[in-house]
């Protein structure tokens, strides 16, 4: 019953939304995928034993460029973009290929990642003789897998996070940190079983200000990070240079063909739980390319691969708002704190275990 209230009042993904609806609901996709956006860079620049500048001009480029790549997706531009709620991020699934390559250093995996892009540019332009080959079942079985991984990250933000869980093991899932994601997952529950309206579809996100007061009441909240963070940073293009490897190519060339398939799934999720339809061959065809464009963009501007965020598609499965604008507007927020530090600091000050709830 709950579900078919909301789908009815959803729209379409044409549908605009008005700004006080629309704004928290981007604010709301913002939130389910920062922590993932911004781990990426810093595994790999742990590995690469940048300086910490570099750590903090990688992370804010990471923002920059999912913003950039998911408004490509929201708005598109002829053939390119899925012109839905698509929110794209760095991927994890390029770490294992990015790692071995630390002694040519970054400009390497960038250059690598930009003919990654191009290729999978190709790959959607010629998608149609060959979407024979992702019928449902594959691509709903890489979307269930996608999300039974994803299970496994949660439960560990749930508990502190991975450097809690490595570091201070004696204080990794005590029970401050599973009231605070208890909070979270108790607030968003009752507020979309129970809520109506805005209160249904912005759930998650009240359900994190709640995680968030509570972590503030217990003095887990990182102020510092707050403090320390600059109040504009200003993009900078090719930073690493230019380095052709083709060992890092190769590589690279295989993960576009896999996170094809994992955008498959996630268009064919976001569809199927915003409209209770398949994703038509434009859509997807649209939304491969965009991905392809958004890595090639995101290596220019020195941040990792991008993809589309699975646990976006299940935000808009829970929430039955599949209207692109709110992605779009996810997509400006990205922006503006990739540009604006001070802004990502806000939500970096919070525990993982708000993100984890």
């Amino acid at each position: 019953m709950a579900r078919s209230r909301r789908k009815s009042g959803s729209g379409g993904a044409n549908k605009k939304l008005p700004l006080n609806q629309s704004i928290p609901l981007g604010i709301q996709h913002v939130f389910a995928m920062f922590a993932g956006n911004i781990t990426v860079p810093l595994i790999v620049a742990g590995v690469f034993g940048v300086t910490t500048a570099e750590k903090i001009f990688l992370i804010q480029m990471a923002l920059f460029a999912a913003g950039v790549a998911t408004i490509i997706q929201t708005v598109g531009y002829k053939n390119i973009g899925s012109r839905l709620p698509i929110i794209q991020g760095t991927s994890f699934a390029f770490i294992p290929i990015m790692l071995p390559f630390k002694a040519f250093g970054l400009g390497a995996v960038f250059t690598a990642a930009f003919i990654g892009g191009i290729f999978q540019i190709w790959i959607g332009k010629m998608l149609k003789p060959i979407r024979h080959m992702f019928p449902p079942l594959v691509t709903g079985i890489v979307v269930l897998m996608i999300g039974i991984s994803l299970l496994k990250v949660g439960f560990k933000y749930a508990g502190g996070g991975v450097w809690l869980m490595n570091n201070k093991p004696e204080i990794f899932a005590n029970w401050e940190h599973l009231l605070i994601a208890g909070t979270v997952l108790v607030v968003a529950l009752l507020c979309n079983l129970r809520g109506k309206g805005m209160v249904s579809a912005a759930s998650i996100l009240l359900g994190i200000i709640a995680g968030f007061v509570m972590a503030a009441l217990l003095g887990e909240i990182r102020w510092g990070k707050i403090a320390a963070a600059d109040w504009f940073a200003f993009p900078m293009p090719f930073q690493y240079g230019i380095d052709f490897v083709w060992g890092a190519v190769i590589l690279m060339l295989f993960m576009s063909i896999v996170t094809t398939i994992e955008t498959i799934g996630d268009i064919s999720a976001t569809t199927m739980g915003g409209a209770n339809r398949e994703a038509t061959d434009k859509e997807l065809s649209g939304g491969i390319m965009a991905d392809g464009v958004g890595t090639a963009f995101a290596s220019i501007f020195n941040a990792m691969p991008n993809t589309s965020y699975s646990q976006n598609a299940g935000l808009v499965a829970f929430t039955g708002v599949i209207s692109r604008h709110v992605g779009t507007v996810a997509g400006v927020i990205l922006i503006l704190l990739g540009l604006f530090p001070k802004l990502g600091g806000i939500i970096a000050a919070m525990p993982d275990s708000v993100i984890g709830g």
